[in-house]
């Protein structure tokens, strides 16, 4: 059920389903959340059963502000806090170390917990009735089966879970693809995954260089959205520039009939042979083409489509995350 999550009574029955262990579909800046209090071990096992995920890929903590750490927290670095105060509330999230007795469930197992502060004004509120109710934190990984792509509109959570779900409507997501994750653990900042947020940002706001994650001997903590194939729609997408896509448009298009079974998108114009292809254009900005990324490749599928043929972006710090998610999606 949609409810509109600008409406105060819905948000405070949010809050309350919460408390009770139910699961929930939030709103935030990057993506929607499938929500559960992340101190509830039992509220934790709904989000990976109804995903599908393994029990020990960990899973990312909200809060309502930077207060709100400490709930599950301990030994903060200095420089974390300084990332902290630069993002938040934004699309960043941190690996910092767990304190033993809460969020195992939510973490995976691991010694080390990720924490975000959202930006969207109705999973702050969300987050800040929740907390008076005694949810310290909310874990919301993406809101879609594990692996798939992740729902930008409270349309795509209904499409993935059905009506009984508690759903609440904040719009599409303005940002449109998962927040940047750095690991605070090892002594200095590690990039686990792009986003918004970029390398040169998070340089100038701790003062430190941003490391790999292979760049240093200890282990990397496993965190959301890292393994190689993920983001990935039912259709095949393949990653091609803007010449190999013609020549393919070229060579195939003209035999298509009937639905469309090839998708296209791309910043390039192309030469579409037949009304079967199906072509969305790519936005020159990278912002919008991150906002749009995911309910493009929705529609896609939606259309019944087998394959998606994408121009790859510009290789640059701005295009960064959208680059991540392509490259995964193609996996």
């Amino acid at each position: 059920m949609i409810l509109d999550g600008r409406d105060p009574a819905a948000v405070t029955a949010a809050a309350q389903a919460l408390q009770r262990g139910e699961l929930l579909g939030l709103p935030t800046e990057t993506v929607y959340g499938l929500a559960a209090d992340a101190a509830n071990p039992a509220a934790v096992a709904k989000i990976f059963a109804a995903k599908g995920r393994p029990s020990d890929h960990p899973l990312i903590v909200h809060v309502a502000d930077a207060a709100g750490v400490d709930y599950f927290v301990h030994n903060v670095p200095e420089f974390a806090r300084q990332l902290m105060q630069a993002f938040w509330p934004g699309p960043l999230t941190l690996i910092l170390p767990r304190r033993p007795e809460v969020g195992a469930a939510a973490a995976g197992g691991q010694d080390s917990i990720g924490l975000r502060c959202p930006a969207h004004p109705v999973a702050q509120a969300l987050l800040r009735a929740a907390h008076a109710l005694g949810v310290h934190g909310v874990a919301a990984p993406s809101a879609n089966k594990f692996g798939r792509v992740s729902p930008t509109t409270a349309a795509h959570v209904r499409d993935e879970f059905g009506d009984s779900l508690l759903v609440l409507d904040g719009g599409a997501c303005p940002v449109g693809i998962e927040s940047t994750i750095i690991d605070c653990t090892r002594g200095v900042p590690v990039l686990l995954r792009p986003g918004q947020i970029t390398r040169a940002q998070v340089q100038a706001a701790c003062g430190l260089a941003l490391r790999a994650k292979d760049e240093l001997a200890a282990p990397a903590p496993r965190a959301s959205g890292t393994l190689e194939s993920h983001y990935a729609p039912n259709a095949k997408v393949r990653l091609m520039d803007a010449q190999a896509l013609q020549a393919a448009l070229d060579v195939l298009g003209r035999d298509l009939a009937g639905p469309a079974t090839i998708a296209v998108y791309a910043r390039s114009v192309l030469r579409l042979p037949s009304a079967q292809v199906l072509y969305r254009r790519m936005p020159d900005d990278a912002a919008a083409a991150a906002q749009q990324l995911f309910a493009v490749l929705r529609e896609f599928d939606a259309a019944g489509v087998k394959l998606i043929w994408i121009e790859p972006p510009p290789d640059t710090a701005a295009w960064e995350g959208v680059r991540d998610r392509l490259t995964r999606a193609a996996a």
